[in-house]
């Protein structure tokens, strides 16, 4: 992490994450109670986060345009227009304008899947190796961090001065993200134009992923993984009320736990993928993960707190550890699509995964439905931390440039 601290573009980089990812921590959380004010409506607000997730239905387009960009100025001009989008929010007075906080939301959602696809590739060029795990792991520490502190400045923001006054302060960071980006020194080449049909090109991210074993194994584990995973959304407020006996505003207070799970695992997340390995470091993610969520049956709140304490170290490790695989088993050209399709292939079954959690939750008990996340991630995860994945020597990731 030091060497990594000691370049000053990834220092650049990782100050313009900071404030981009602070503001969209306390801007998502606005968005759903700004829409619930303004109507007074429990799905009108729920409806802000699937506006927010539907672009990831379309990632691999996504991944595409990365691939056929130059990443930084892809990557700064997402910014600038966000940040200019957001600012239309200042239009929004009553009832009647709720329709340019949809609009908005999904031009959100389109952005941060293009920006996270066009950061990952751009690790792969920005820096050797060796170190995109101690970029990855900084980043999600950021992110991690951000979900502590930023929702409440948000929430209190809100309050004081209406919605339109986040929409500012998340603009300010996007600004901020452009400025850091456009100091970064590097030179990228122009991308080469495919001579493929448009559908063989947006496809070749999820066939690069089929043809990898060592992808394929790790992404399909995850897959199967998050198909029970999304149950949690729903079966910890049963865990709040039957088990715990507390209201379910306490679950700020179980977040806070998981944050501060999820802060220390990726404070240690490259560390554990340098000694075991991506696949390994992935299965043992998914299973400290699993393991925590397994506490939830004991109706007490230390084991509860504890689960969620573990739960937050492993979903660190497991992301820190994805998110390197596709980088360092991808090449150059590919890096974009890779990463879009994984995104979708992996998050295609967590949002099934939770449709299904909240109808399971009003058929069993919802211990039931803890047994069954338990067993399915300890299943998938001890598969994977005992085999790995094999290493894929056809593709290596792209040299770090020289800095200009």
């Amino acid at each position: 992490m030091r060497a990594l601290l000691a370049d000053r573009n990834a220092r650049l980089l990782l100050v313009g994450q900071s404030l981009s990812l602070f503001g969209d921590r306390a801007m998502y959380l606005a968005l759903s109670v700004w829409m619930k004010t303004l109507t007074g409506s429990n799905a009108a607000a729920g409806l802000v986060f699937f506006v927010l997730a539907a672009p990831g239905l379309i990632a691999p387009v996504f991944g595409l345009a990365v691939d056929r960009m130059r990443k930084r100025p892809l990557m700064i001009a997402t910014d600038v227009s966000i940040g200019l989008i957001l600012l239309s929010l200042l239009f929004v007075h009553g009832r009647g304008d709720v329709w340019i906080i949809y609009v908005v939301t999904l031009l959100y959602g389109a952005s941060g899947y293009l920006f996270s696809s066009a950061r990952s590739a751009l690790l792969t060029q920005l820096l050797p190796a060796e170190r995109l795990a101690d970029a990855n792991a900084a980043i999600q520490t950021v992110s991690e961090g951000s979900r502590l502190i930023a929702p409440l400045v948000g929430a209190a923001l809100f309050a004081a001065f209406g919605g339109a006054a986040v929409a500012v302060l998340d603009a300010a960071t996007f600004a901020a993200s452009a400025i850091c980006l456009a100091a970064v020194r590097m030179h990228e080449e122009k991308p080469r134009p495919s001579e493929h049909h448009i559908l063989v090109q947006v496809a070749a991210g999820a066939r690069h992923i089929a043809a990898s074993v060592g992808l394929r194994r790790m992404v399909g584990a995850l897959a199967i993984a998050l198909l029970v995973v999304g149950f949690a959304e729903t079966m910890i407020f049963a865990v709040l009320q039957y088990g715990l006996h507390r209201p379910p505003a306490f679950l700020g207070v179980l977040s806070v736990a998981q944050g501060v799970g999820a802060i220390a695992g990726a404070v240690t997340a490259a560390r554990v993928l340098r000694g075991f390995g991506d696949g390994r470091a992935l299965g043992i993610g998914i299973l400290l993960f699993g393991g925590g969520d397994s506490l939830f049956l004991v109706p007490a709140l230390a084991p509860v707190v504890a689960g969620f304490v573990i739960a937050g170290i492993g979903l660190s490790w497991a992301v820190v550890a994805f998110g390197t695989a596709v980088q360092t088993r991808t090449p150059p050209d590919l890096q974009g699509r890779v990463y879009s399709a994984a995104d979708t292939l992996v998050g295609v079954p967590q949002t099934i995964s939770i449709a299904l959690g909240a109808f399971l939750i009003t058929i069993v008990d919802y211990r039931v439905l803890i047994v069954i996340v338990g067993l399915v991630t300890g299943l998938v995860g001890i598969v994977l931390a005992v085999a790995g994945a094999p290493p894929e020597p056809v593709t290596e990731p792209a040299a770090a440039p020289a800095h200009a």
